[in-house]
């Protein structure tokens, strides 16, 4: 067995935290073995990726690099979600897919969204990695307490609060999950999550980060008519009775897309680390077989692969 450095125990027992206080202990042991089994297998090598992710044809498109990081082009500009480029996420948890984009080929980066701060969410090494093309990171309330020494002007944004420049706006929007990083931080983070909505030029993205289903969506569409993009997470799905209260699974996916009223919507969150009991390709599976059932198709709603491209507004 993999030896567990003072960083894996950490963040071990942040997901213990959460998982205890639902009386689910024998989950975590679970979730612990699944993630210790990754920690020898090899990451699956993609056949080829984008080089030069943008679109001059584009006014609005995304590229999926994996789990909830995703590259989103807006015109000129280009903002990327929850990166997370590592190897690993707390250095237990192994990537099973490596990411769908290359560090060295981003573009340079307007704005970085971190929903919250969990491992996969917040990630400490890729934010050191990508720094030099970044402009600004944009985190929820309390999230600059854990990028102290970022080159990179950190913004923080409690709910409904908005922060612009160079025309583009971002405004922190209600979700429902839970955002503190290690079980010490569970008092007083308890409002470190959200989700986002980005205006550039008349073009409206709506990003979830992690979230369950709830009135959030239909408050944000209140707010936010005509949104273009919404990327939602469609995991983890299993087990039900404990995700329910922190994540959408698919159906609740596109309950969301439908509450948000958006023109399209983008599958993420799943796939890329192991961080709940659902087999690989499970979810994405599932998204598709209900599309029928909610008279939606793949035009509507995209299911790329990792390093897939699509142009959402072409010029």
């Amino acid at each position: 067995m993999p030896r567990l450095r003072v960083p894996h125990l950490l963040a071990l027992l942040g997901l213990a935290a959460g998982l205890c206080a639902c009386g689910r202990t024998a989950l975590f042991a679970r979730f612990l073995g699944r993630n210790l089994a990754t920690l020898g297998a090899d990451t699956r090598a993609l056949p080829a990726r984008i080089e030069k992710p943008a679109r001059p044809e584009a006014r609005l498109a995304a590229l999926w690099v994996g789990h909830a990081s995703v590259l989103v082009q807006l015109d000129d500009k280009f903002i990327l979600t929850d990166p997370v480029f590592t190897d690993t996420v707390g250095q237990i948890s192994k990537r099973l897919v490596e990411p769908g984009l290359a560090v060295e080929d981003l573009p340079p980066i307007e704005a970085v969204l971190v929903s919250h701060l969990h491992f996969d969410h917040l990630s400490l090494g890729t934010l050191d990695l990508i720094e030099p093309k970044v402009r600004r990171l944009y985190l929820p309330e309390g999230g600059t307490v854990y990028v102290p020494s970022s080159g990179v002007a950190p913004v923080e944004l409690p709910t409904w609060h908005e922060h612009e420049v160079d025309g583009l706006r971002v405004t922190a929007v209600p979700v429902q999950h839970y955002g503190f990083r290690y079980s010490g931080d569970r008092d007083w983070m308890t409002y470190s999550y959200t989700g986002y909505v980005v205006e550039y030029h008349g073009l409206r993205v709506y990003f979830g980060g992690d979230t369950a289903y709830g009135a959030g969506f239909a408050e944000t569409a209140a707010t936010f008519p005509g949104l273009d993009l919404a990327i939602l997470p469609i995991a983890p799905i299993e087990p039900r009775g404990f995700m329910c209260r922190s994540h959408t699974d698919p159906r609740q996916a596109l309950d969301a897309f439908l509450d948000l009223g958006a023109r399209y919507m983008l599958a993420m969150h799943f796939d890329t680390f192991v961080n709940s009991l659902d087999e690989y390709g499970q979810a994405p599976r599932v998204l598709r077989e209900l599309l029928g059932e909610y008279r939606l198709d793949e035009e509507r709603v995209a299911i790329l692969p990792h390093g897939g491209q699509r142009v959402f507004v072409p010029r």
